[in-house]
């Protein structure tokens, strides 16, 4: 069975930045591609950053490009999101979420080409 779990996330003025964690267990975490996704209140969860599974591909989501960086250390079973030059509208829990496929370098960002989901952790951005 696996397990993410993410941490890292709290308040934080704009401009500012964070770094969360997901620690992975339960599956071999370097066969697969991991990925981020967020939920703002009222809205759908959305893609904002993946990775694959040997971290030589990364890809955002056009809103979070050039300000978020996705990375991994497979040796430590962690996948990493760092935020910098928060806004406001980033404002959301973040899932870390792992894919259904081994060792593909496509790019995925829907919810349906991932299986495994952590509880998610709340960045919220506000003076």
């Amino acid at each position: 069975q696996v397990q993410l779990v993410e941490s890292g996330g709290r308040l934080v003025e704009p401009g500012g930045s964070l770094r969360l964690s997901c620690a992975a267990s339960g599956r071999t975490f370097s066969n697969y591609g991991m990925a981020w996704f967020r939920q703002a209140p009222g809205k759908e969860r959305e893609f904002v950053a993946g990775i694959t599974w040997s971290g030589a591909i990364t890809y955002y989501a056009d809103a979070v490009k050039d300000r978020f960086t996705i990375a991994r250390v497979n040796t430590k079973n962690i996948v990493y999101l760092q935020l910098n030059e928060l806004k406001p509208e980033d404002t959301a829990i973040y899932y870390c979420t792992m894919q259904r496929r081994t060792y593909t370098n496509a790019r995925y960002d829907k919810e349906a080409d991932y299986d495994a989901w952590g509880q998610g952790t709340q960045v919220t951005v506000s003076l």
